[in-house]
């Protein structure tokens, strides 16, 4: 029983606060009729659009609509310099690719010619053709 009344007691107080002080007003209904109505117009502002927005908003394409003739021209037209762009990116690292191979053959060629000029010029036996191809058998 003595709960109830401190249980009783804390709700009176709250509400007696509530009710005084003035930041709980907006907790409650506004009596100010006058100032109902502007909040109104605020809130009718949000909700509502002026008629040139409406319309732009309904004249926006649906996602399952078919497109006109100048959207697909534009994504085809965006489309082919995309494939184009792709075409000459490849092209020029395949270039790149094929002269690098070139030269790189090159360098091994010229690389072999002079290992087999110094083998030669080393093996020398002043006999041309060189002695090994001269041979006399007896």
């Amino acid at each position: 029983m003595n709960w109830k009344r401190v249980i009783l007691v804390c709700a009176f107080a709250l509400v007696l606060i509530l009710a005084i002080a003035k930041e709980a007003e907006s907790a409650s209904v506004k009596a100010n009729p006058a100032a109902s109505k502007e909040n109104q117009e605020e809130v009718k502002k949000g909700i509502f659009m002026p008629e040139a927005e409406a319309s732009k908003f309904f004249k926006r394409r649906a996602k399952r609509s078919p497109k006109s003739k100048d959207e697909m021209n534009a994504e085809n037209r965006q489309r082919l310099a995309a494939d184009e762009r792709r075409r000459e990116y490849y092209e020029e690292q395949r270039n790149e690719y094929e002269n690098y191979v070139e030269e790189e053959r090159d360098e091994q060629y010229e690389r072999t010619r002079e290992k087999t000029e110094q083998w030669r010029e080393w093996h020398y036996d002043g006999l041309y053709p060189p002695y090994e191809y001269n041979r006399h058998h007896v």
